[in-house]
């Protein structure tokens, strides 16, 4: 059953990415949209997740927050480090875009493979879901299909926007489609911790955010309208917010 329902989500990633591709000549408006389905995913599910499942503390702060500035951190070395990397091979330059010089390939692979091992961990949410009941299984599942939308549409364009060339980013789109049912197959093999996922979740979450508030975000608004791209980051979130609810 957690395979079969994991299904939905496969689809729905896609969805989500071929959303990400057919406006393409709007970048701004889908970057602004892209930051505010992230942030939103961060604050309203991933953070809440990942308290409750690693909410012990560890020297007075609780385990998943120190692990979410752990994330947010480590997204910024490895861009630091990729981009002093890219200028010591004369890669500097002063482009924006897809294909901009500044934009480090490297970067934008690892965020979507950041992706791919989130919607894997999506998988595995399901089937421990189901290890738990069946109505259990099915709330969380309908978590997981609706933000799936969210989960292809940035790993596409996360990919694109540092520069990979669109066969690269309809690999790691697909890589992220089949992941939660590969993670959904592998609990009936398996149990997974509660606090492991919890702290999983949380590291997760400060890398997600910091994507979105210091590279997703000033990209949507460079040279660009800023009330239309607000008005899309500000769906972003509230979308997030009702699929939050839905699932509540």
């Amino acid at each position: 059953m957690a395979v079969f329902v994991a299904l939905g989500a496969f689809l729905m990633t896609l969805v989500g990415g071929w959303a990400a591709q057919r406006v393409t000549d709007r970048r701004h408006l889908v970057l602004g949209l892209a930051g505010g389905l992230m942030l939103g995913v961060v604050g309203l599910e991933l953070l809440p997740e990942a308290l409750e499942a690693a909410g012990e503390e560890f020297l007075g702060v609780p385990r998943a927050l120190l692990l979410f500035v752990a994330g947010f951190l480590t997204a910024h070395c490895v861009e630091r480090l990729l981009a002093v990397r890219q200028a010591g091979h004369g890669g500097e330059g002063h482009g924006h875009g897809y294909a901009g010089a500044e934009r480090v390939p490297q970067v934008g692979l690892t965020a979507a493979g950041a992706m791919v091992v989130h919607s894997l961990m999506d998988g595995v949410a399901i089937g421990a879901a189901f290890q738990a009941g069946e109505t259990m299984g099915l709330t969380v599942a309908l978590a997981v299909i609706t933000h799936d939308f969210a989960d292809g549409f940035n790993t596409y364009t996360l990919t694109r926007l540092y520069g990979n060339a669109r066969r690269r980013a309809l690999a790691m789109l697909f890589a992220a489609a089949a992941a939660p049912v590969v993670g959904a197959a592998s609990t009936l093999l398996l149990t997974l911790p509660v606090g492991l996922l919890g702290s999983y979740l949380g590291f997760f979450g400060g890398a997600l955010l910091y994507l979105a508030a210091a590279e997703i975000l000033p990209e949507a608004h460079h040279d660009h309208p800023t009330a239309p791209t607000l008005l899309c980051t500000v769906t972003g979130v509230g979308f997030v917010w009702l699929v939050v609810g839905i699932a509540e």
